[in-house]
């Protein structure tokens, strides 16, 4: 057997740590990607915002129903939209009843629901439908 230079030893050296800092490097850039995408996620919430109106009666109900199918569905960054009136045959003592139209819509994050708030269309649902209303109540919440 031939005997080992110091040369070929330090090589080798040289070599397992090269091996060892790229395998501590690759394993440290993944880490690194897994937690920018879990900021990104814990950041980035959908947003719930759900509106009820009350209006003076029957017509004006449809007709809210109506412009916001009109109006307000298919927005972009829109995860979820849906409208419909009071049940009335639900009546246990935590239903709250004093609203004619529930609005629905679940925006994929908080910017999302920012340009919706501005967009034409929904600045035209209100200018059209203002008048259909007497009180208008709205919850915007993170969904977790």
């Amino acid at each position: 057997m031939k005997p080992i230079t110091k040369k070929a030893l330090l090589a080798g050296v040289a070599m397992s740590v090269v091996v060892s800092l790229a395998a501590v490097g690759v394993h440290y850039s993944q880490e690194n990607r897994v937690m920018a995408a879990e900021k990104e996620a814990s950041t980035s919430k959908q947003l719930a915002h759900m509106v009820y109106f009350t209006c003076a009666n029957e017509a004006d109900t449809k007709q809210l129903v109506a412009n916001c199918k009109k109006y307000l569905g298919e927005h972009p960054g829109t995860v979820y939209f849906s409208v419909g009136t009071l049940n009335p045959d639900l009546k246990r003592e935590v239903n709250v009843t004093d609203f004619s139209v529930a609005l629905n819509l679940v925006f994929k994050d908080r910017a999302a629901q920012d340009v919706y708030q501005e967009s034409p269309r929904h600045q035209e649902f209100i200018s059209s439908s203002k008048s259909l209303w007497n009180k208008v109540r709205v919850y915007d919440s993170d969904i977790q």
